[in-house]
């Protein structure tokens, strides 16, 4: 790919990705590199700017991770977030400490001066909301720096050096709790780093086409079609680079949701260019499911079991390659920031063992994309909206919305009380305002009445949420006359007893 590129160096922060995807969202290519392998990716990458993460640690301790000096002394544009201010101020010869009044939620600043960041953005005088999670602070500027916005517990909120083009946030502009956040990161990359808006869904296509002919060849695929969405853009995207040449196999495991596999199976089946094989393996699945109780026991029993009927399969079948709908995420996340090797990429699907076992090689075209950007991908290869914008599903499926051991009875009243919940969200005009719903059968049973009798029955909760990135989620907070009308379609299709549990955690229920 000939695109201008935006680095950003990882020094532990959970919202690390945010930054990369924020930056995408103006436009830029970016990537996300661990600080200790930095020099290494900036060398190969000759990014037109750097970003500096946050991280847990004090910039100023003994062993603090450090960015790489060849950052430091080259006439790159620099933005340091938080302990990457920090550092940023430390290398270049200021000074931070143990802050005595530490900052973390939301906070205001007040902008002194102007600067190509903040121009138009933000102007001296103003006061905007920002939001922070610090506990040290830069108590004295590197040489060359000036103060362009100051919070009661930062007084160098954001500092600037102009002709180092460097800049120095405590706050996090990533996170969307920053409101002017998304506009000063896209200031940066665009106005002060100049680079190039020309990172599109598009011209993504017409490389990742090509880079699938120059590795595939005259070669066979194999691609393992899950019903989600990252696998079918994967093989659609198989398909217009290498046409019949591409093997796609679904296994239908028992565990999807309400007419799932007939959906996927009408996609794929009638396309002239992909080979489409269904696998009916339910049967083994429930066996091997039948008086689990344990959801990790499940996960991995899933997880084995596909990866089983899987490779089964794709031997019957023949090929030289198997794709994999691995994403971005999964890529940063394989390489923690202290360079230990992470155990949770998906370990059903995306099976990690399955290559080197079946003497495939590897092709994932969607690697460098981040789940939205799939999306796109997605609607730029045709796909239709109502599928590429569908809620995301857990590989395990409806096994870990079904608590307890798991039943052919149990599955079908939560495949069918999903599909009403569901159905209504889309018929309330909801569903993309939402960014995951389902329902839960809870292996609790309360008591009610239905007409002249006592009903005696299980507790079904139904679960949304909303999220910008699936790192972080909210209630949504549905009003009555729609839980209302929810209640009547459950009591007229389901059975007789309902019971709506507001969950308001910060995590998606998966």
């Amino acid at each position: 790919m000939d695109h201008d590129t935006i680095l950003i160096v990882d020094f532990g922060s959970q919202v690390t990705q945010l930054i990369a995807r924020r930056v995408r969202e103006a436009g830029v290519f970016s990537i996300v590199a661990p600080f200790h392998e930095a020099a290494a990716a900036f060398q190969t990458h000759k990014p037109v700017g750097v970003i500096f993460s946050g991280g847990p640690q004090s910039a100023f301790a003994e062993g603090a991770p450090r960015a790489p000096s060849s950052i430091i002394e080259a006439d790159v544009p620099v933005m340091g977030i938080c302990y990457g201010q920090m550092v940023m101020t430390e290398q270049m010869g200021g000074r931070a400490e143990a802050g005595d009044h530490r900052e973390f939620g939301r906070a205001e600043v007040e902008v002194l001066a102007s600067s190509p960041l903040t121009e138009g953005i933000w102007e001296p005088g103003e006061k905007h909301t920002v939001w922070m999670s610090h506990g040290d602070r830069v108590v004295e500027p590197a040489p060359g720096f000036e103060v362009v916005a100051r919070s009661p517990g930062a007084p160098f909120a954001l500092l600037a050096n102009g002709d180092r083009r460097a800049y120095g946030l405590m706050f996090h502009p990533e996170v969307v709790h920053t409101p002017d956040g998304g506009r000063l990161i896209e200031a940066f990359v665009r106005r002060v780093a100049g680079a190039r808006g020309d990172w599109t869904m598009a011209a993504f296509r017409e490389e990742a086409i090509a880079a699938i002919r120059e590795k595939v060849g005259d070669g066979r695929v194999i691609c393992g079609l899950s019903g989600g969405v990252d696998s079918s853009v994967t093989a659609v995207l198989l398909a217009e680079a290498i046409g019949d040449r591409l093997t796609c196999i679904f296994v239908d495991h028992g565990l999807l949701r309400a007419h799932e596999a007939a959906e996927v199976e009408e996609m794929f089946s009638g396309r002239n260019d992909v080979v489409f094989n269904k696998v009916d393996a339910s049967g083994e699945f429930l066996t091997a499911l039948a008086g689990v109780s344990d959801p990790e026991v499940k996960r991995k029993t899933i997880g084995r079991l596909f990866v089983d009927v899987f490779e089964r399969e794709a031997r019957r079948v023949g090929g030289d390659f198997l794709a994999q709908g691995t994403l971005y995420p999964d890529v940063i996340e394989s390489v923690s920031a202290t360079g230990g090797p992470s155990v949770t990429i998906k370990s059903h699907h995306n099976v990690g063992g399955l290559p080197e076992r079946m003497g495939l090689k590897l092709v994932e075209p969607l690697r460098m994309l981040f789940k939205d950007e799939v999306r796109a991908l997605g609607r730029e290869l045709g796909l239709p909206e109502r599928f590429v914008g569908r809620h995301p599903f857990p590989g395990p499926g409806l096994a870990i919305r079904h608590p307890g051991p798991v039943t052919v009875e149990g599955l079908e009243v939560l495949r069918r009380a999903d599909a009403i919940f569901i159905e209504e969200i889309r018929a309330a005009g909801l569903y993309d305002h939402i960014w995951q719903a389902f329902a839960v059968l809870l292996p609790v049973e309360t008591v009610g009445v239905m007409g002249d009798a006592r009903t005696y029955e299980k507790v079904l909760a139904l679960r949304a949420v909303t999220s910008t990135d699936g790192m972080t989620a909210d209630v949504y907070s549905f009003d009555v006359s729609f839980l209302a009308r929810v209640d009547v379609c459950f009591g007229g299709e389901l059975w007789g007893f309902l019971r709506l549990v507001d969950d308001v955690s910060s995590k998606p229920l998966l």
